[in-house]
């Protein structure tokens, strides 16, 4: 308990109360499952995200805040252990995704956020999925990864994605809210639909989801009504997923060579519990994500989990 009150005091005694405004922010988001477990190295196995965001004026009466986003990602899939030699063993495709992606997000003064955004990118060999991951395996001394040779054949990925937020619960004092949330996904790489609630609990009181490290909504300048805040929080994240088609399990359409594909499990439950935290110009995050299984016979039939690591910069 001691412990827990001197990080919780480290927290808010390190951000910054300033009035300060910052319009850009680059953002670096790690995703690994040795950030719950140093012997887990399956399904979905790392993620590497690069953003840039820069507020934009806007001319909408009804919008609070207009904020333009350009992002590199990468992701790496794996059967149950990266070191199976025998392609009767894979009970899920090696495969990657590399993209780059251009987005926009609308924060409305109505407590609804809007963000669209397009992918473009390619899977199978060109994303460098195999390389990535022998890299990854050199550094901690890890067993050579096997079996990318069966990974799923290269194809051009293009994704739209869609995401809505509404507030529908805010506590008086300002402690507790909670979010209504749904994304569609549609294109060559997945396409989804999800729906769900995000659940905020504050250490201090919370900043209007228009204005919050949560939803990447943080940024101001002279022409919006918000400052730089200090937050500290937790927070709640579960999404029910349908999912229609994913490439990365059941090979792209564009390319029907792969030599191993699987059969997707449609119906999936999202859960994300993390902490979220301002230091000065830095915002940090550490979160658990556990999602039930995507596809059909896997070994490991109760899900996957991996953490995530999220830094951001806030520039002037």
């Amino acid at each position: 308990m001691k412990f827990f009150i001197f990080i919780l005091f480290l927290f808010v005694s390190l951000s910054t109360c300033s009035q300060e405004k910052f319009s850009r922010e680059i953002s670096l988001i790690t995703d690994n499952d040795l950030y719950v477990s140093s012997f887990k190295d399956r399904y979905y196995t790392s993620g590497i995200f690069l953003t840039y965001r820069q507020l934009l004026n806007s001319k909408n009466n009804l919008l609070d805040k207009r904020i333009y986003e350009w992002q590199i990602g990468h992701k790496m899939y794996t059967p149950y252990k990266s070191v199976v030699n025998s392609p009767l063993e894979h009970d899920r495709p090696f495969a990657g995704y590399l993209y780059a992606g251009f987005g926009m997000i609308r924060a409305y003064k109505n407590y609804q956020i809007l963000k669209t955004s397009l992918q473009v990118g390619v899977i199978g060999s060109n994303s460098f999925a195999r390389e990535l991951q022998e890299f990854i395996h050199n550094i901690y001394d890890f067993r050579k990864a096997t079996g990318w040779k069966y990974q799923i054949k290269k194809a051009f990925g293009l994704n739209f994605n869609t995401n809505y937020l509404k507030t529908v619960v805010n506590s008086k004092k300002k402690y507790f809210d909670i979010s209504w949330i749904n994304s569609l996904n549609l294109g060559s790489v997945i396409t989804n639909t999800s729906s769900g609630f995000y659940t905020r609990i504050g250490f201090i009181p919370l900043q209007k989801s228009t204005n919050s490290i949560a939803f990447n909504t943080n940024l101001n300048n002279k022409h919006t009504n918000y400052f730089r805040k200090t937050e500290s929080f937790l927070y709640v994240k579960s999404m029910l997923n349908y999912v229609f088609y994913d490439a990365t399990i059941q090979g792209s359409f564009l390319n029907k060579t792969s030599p191993i594909t699987k059969k997707i499990k449609p119906l999936i439950l999202d859960i994300e519990i993390g902490l979220k935290f301002t230091i000065n110009r830095l915002n940090f995050g550490y979160i658990f994500i556990y999602n039930t299984k995507k596809s059909e016979r896997l070994r490991y039939k109760y899900g996957d989990q991996y953490g995530r690591i999220t830094i951001n910069y806030l520039l002037p």
